[in-house]
């Protein structure tokens, strides 16, 4: 018997080592995979902003040249100037302008099949998102952002996927990025945000499915999941010990494009943060997060009818 309790411990402890180990080597040892093996374009939706402009820069510091994809043109531009200004004309860019919110199957196939034709494609990000301004129950939502949540969240990823894997299968390599979001990975619910989080888990389970039909092609699919990023998605939590900025955060989101993890963390903060809450907090971190949204609804409500 005490052979038996002692043999399970030292294996859990052998485990333990090995996946501290093995996180630690993923973090910080481990090579980046050179992008451009894939091809020498990458396509980034919602590119203008945020997470996909930052991942627009550091792409492009990789040597690979641009598709950016956003619905606003003059931001595209913007962009495309100050990407240029950075790395000079080596950097090699295409603007496609496309409302996802007002866009079906049709215009989104079409938009890309104009806008890529004739380019090596090997890295796509889905990227682009909206969530709601502020807190929510689900009965308060209207019936517009609800679909516009749903086209923008969902769809918008599901038909640039299916317009670009063609063009991969045929040469039989390629990588795809969804960057998805920790309310739906590392809590187990994220209420008033409800939506949002719902259309993340959508995002995590197409990675992981698609990643196996496709994985005999030589595509490597990845669903990203971090947690909270200086971005104006979370403008109204300030300034944050575990917000994580922009930048550093596509650096690391960078390093773990093409490697076989498919649902990852990639920033060490967040994915440390992930793991303590999954391990213990999960809980109280829901009360805390309900606690505060209640409080943002409130203030929210309070600032539109100027009390």
């Amino acid at each position: 018997m005490l052979v038996g309790v002692s043999g399970i411990g030292f294996f859990s402890l052998c485990y333990r080592l090995f996946t501290n180990a093995r996180w630690i080597y993923k973090m910080f040892i481990r090579s980046p995979k050179n992008l451009r093996d894939y091809g020498l374009w990458a396509i980034i939706t919602g590119s203008t902003d945020g997470i996909g402009k930052a991942l627009a820069f550091e792409l492009a510091s990789k040597g690979l040249n641009l598709v950016c994809m956003a619905r606003n043109l003059s931001k595209l531009e913007s962009t495309a100037a100050e990407i240029r200004h950075k790395f000079g004309q080596r950097i090699k860019i295409r603007n496609i302008a496309l409302d996802f919110d007002k866009s079906g199957p049709t215009e989104i196939s079409s938009a890309i099949h104009h806008g890529i034709q004739g380019l090596d494609i090997g890295l796509l990000v889905n990227n682009v998102g909206i969530t709601n301004s502020h807190p929510k129950f689900f009965h308060e939502f209207e019936p517009e952002f609800i679909e516009s949540m749903v086209r923008v969240n969902v769809e918008a990823a599901i038909w640039v996927t299916r317009a670009v894997i063609p063009g991969m299968m045929k040469k039989k390599k390629g990588a795809i990025v969804n960057i998805g979001s920790g309310s739906s990975a590392t809590v187990s619910s994220y209420p008033l945000f409800t939506l949002y989080a719902a259309s993340k888990a959508f995002m995590a389970t197409l990675s992981r499915s698609i990643g196996l039909e496709y994985q005999s092609f030589g595509i490597d699919i990845q669903c990203q999941a971090p947690l909270y990023i200086s971005t104006k998605m979370i403008t109204e939590l300030g300034t944050n010990i575990l917000i994580v900025p922009v930048e550093a955060f596509s650096k690391s989101s960078v390093r773990w494009m093409g490697h076989n993890d498919p649902i990852c963390c990639p920033f060490w903060w967040h994915s440390l943060q992930s793991y303590i809450t999954q391990s213990f907090l999960d809980d109280l971190v829901i009360k805390y997060l309900f606690k505060t949204f209640l409080r943002m609804r409130r203030e929210a409500l309070e600032e539109k009818t100027g009390r």
